[in-house]
């Protein structure tokens, strides 16, 4: 039996690292927007005065000293219980005052996530390097694994309990938006993009995010992710690249010996060999570990299964 939306325990998440010119008002616009719902501010080893902001704004508020929004992540998800969980960044370019709507969209809608969508004519909130690197590698992630959404690296999530609680976190820093969008295909949850304003952070404050440094991070995190999760399709691929490079390698090789009927390029022959023998036993790994793979799916499948969709 569903549970009346009313008595729906909501917990908004916001990991923050220097925030202290913005936090106050993230906390006071989403105790306005959803005035039951519990707001909780997770301190990344700010320099400036986020912390105490949070707290006289009335957040609940703690501390992470493992350095990257990965790791607040990680201890915020294991930490705190509700019915619904939304995360957002706390540099207030985020709607706060439709959160109500997304809430109500995860609950009537019965999904595991819901993903707000940037919208923005701005550059300056929006920068075009920014949205260049989204669409690549959200283009990149879509190829791989499915789409979820359009916009894999958006800091406002909205997730039922069942997400959180069966959601393994390995990253640490930014990367973790990937391991969302990528949990969520993994494990065929029902998934929602809605377009959300998306505005520019207030002068003096400074994205956390560099667009090449944390670019290749996400782009390494992907690499990761193919193997984990796609064990056949990255070691399939090596398997097929020594192939050919040990066939290459060895026509020369052949093609004197069946002139010559002599081995005149004998150190070639050997790496050659050697070579194909990488070719064997990556294609053997993607076998095996593809047999691994899915007993982890399978794991997180009944971790899903077997969590309270509420809390009580």
């Amino acid at each position: 039996m569903e549970k009346a939306f009313e008595a729906l325990s909501v917990a908004v998440l916001v990991p923050c690292y220097n925030e202290g010119l913005t936090i106050t008002k993230v906390v006071t616009d989403f105790k306005k927007a959803l005035p039951s719902a519990n707001i909780y501010v997770y301190d990344n080893n700010s320099k400036d005065d986020t912390f105490a902001k949070a707290q006289a704004a009335g957040a609940i508020t703690k501390k992470e000293h493992l350095q990257g929004k990965g790791n607040v992540v990680r201890r915020m998800f294991s930490d705190i219980e509700a019915d619904v969980y939304i995360m957002v960044d706390g540099d207030d370019t985020y709607d706060a005052f439709i959160a109500p709507q997304l809430v109500r969209l995860l609950i009537d809608e019965d999904l595991d996530t819901l993903n707000g969508v940037r919208i923005s004519e701005l550059d300056e909130s929006y920068r075009n390097g920014h949205r260049f690197g989204n669409w690549m590698l959200t283009t990149m992630v879509a190829k791989l694994f499915g789409q979820s959404t359009k916009d894999m690296l958006t800091g406002y999530r909205v997730f039922s309990r069942r997400f959180v609680k069966s959601f393994p976190v390995t990253a640490s820093g930014f990367e973790i938006e990937t391991e969302l969008t990528v949990h969520t295909l993994e494990l065929k949850m029902r998934s929602m993009d809605v377009e959300t304003n998306y505005g520019a952070r207030p002068e003096g404050s400074t994205s956390k995010l560099s667009t090449y440094k944390d670019g290749f991070k996400i782009l390494w995190m992907i690499i990761k992710l193919i193997k984990l999760e796609r064990p056949s399709l990255f070691f399939y691929s090596l398997g097929i690249l020594f192939f050919f490079t040990s066939l290459a390698l060895f026509y020369p090789v052949l093609i004197d010996y069946l002139h010559t009927g002599l081995v005149e390029r004998f150190p070639t022959a050997i790496l050659s060999g050697l070579i194909m023998a990488l070719s064997i036993l990556s294609i053997m790994s993607g076998l095996i570990l593809a047999t691994v793979t899915q007993g982890r799916k399978e794991a997180k499948q009944l971790a899903y299964i077997n969590t309270n969709k509420y809390t009580s």
